[in-house]
């Protein structure tokens, strides 16, 4: 190896380490935080008592358990949404030819372009119309499909040998057998990869929601702790980083799980 190489590998080094710095320093300070009192919030003390009072407190202090549940169905919908969706779309620009497959790709493409943002006004436009506004369907209906998604498993379906769907055609699976029983088994990884991806995404998503929910029963995780920081008494940084850190753990811990498979479904499908 040149010394130009290992130049270049120290400095990937050096960098790679500052970055994780500096994700983990806010983390580290939410975790301090959570589990000290509120006057340890801005003072470091290896001797400050360990408290489990502001979860507690967290918990208590606006329906908790009601945003997680809305949370954990809007995510579920979605991901069921787009797990059908981007599938037989993948599939069908992968194995198939028709007219304007070309065109219709690229459209897809270029939604990944486009920032949802932009599409707020309109959406919430639909789910007026619909009926449906301040519902929990209409936080998860606007996101029922992916572009990202529809790439992903495209790229992935086009790796498969195509002497794998002839032979089980020969077995007497019909189209979506072929689907379910030949294509979806070898792209599991890039199901898990991708699922980690819309899952974190529409975890955290807070202004769609707070725009088209109104009321507790429909409110999730990250509308509901801005209560934490609208009270008169002020902000408390224990309680807030207790809230923070019980959204976002089921997140941490499903990538703890499954972060093989997510970084090797990204390089199966060619994308480094």
């Amino acid at each position: 190896m040149s010394i130009a190489d290992r130049s270049a590998g120290a400095i990937e080094t050096v960098g790679a380490w500052l970055l994780g710095l500096l994700w983990i320093l806010p983390l580290a300070y939410a975790v301090w935080t959570a589990f000290h009192p509120a006057a340890y919030a801005t003072r470091f003390d290896l001797l400050a008592p360990l408290t489990l009072a502001n979860f507690v407190a967290a918990w208590e202090a606006a329906p908790f358990g009601r945003y997680l549940l809305n949370t954990t169905a809007i995510v579920t919908m979605i991901l069921a949404g787009q797990f059908l969706v981007c599938t037989l779309a993948a599939y069908a620009f992968a194995r198939y030819t028709f007219p304007g497959k070309s065109v219709l790709f690229a459209l897809v493409l270029m939604q990944l372009m486009v920032m949802p943002d932009i599409l707020i006004v309109e959406n919430y436009r639909t789910m007026f119309g619909l009926g449906l506004v301040d519902t929990i369907g209409a936080v998860a209906l606007p996101y029922m499909a992916s572009a990202f998604g529809i790439f992903l498993l495209r790229q992935t379906f086009m790796t498969v040998p195509k002497e794998l769907e002839e032979a089980a055609i020969v077995e007497g699976c019909s189209t979506l057998g072929v689907l379910w029983r030949v294509y979806v088994p070898l792209a599991r990884p890039v199901f898990v990869a991708y699922g980690l991806v819309s899952v974190s995404h529409h975890w955290n998503n807070f202004l769609w929601p707070l725009i088209i929910t109104n009321s507790v029963e429909t409110r999730p995780l990250t509308v509901g702790l801005a209560v934490f920081s609208s009270t008169d008494q002020g902000i408390d940084w224990s309680i807030i980083s207790a809230a923070t850190l019980m959204t976002a753990a089921p997140l941490l811990v499903a990538f703890l799980i499954f972060q093989r498979a997510f970084v090797q479904s990204f390089l199966r499908a060619g994308i480094r």
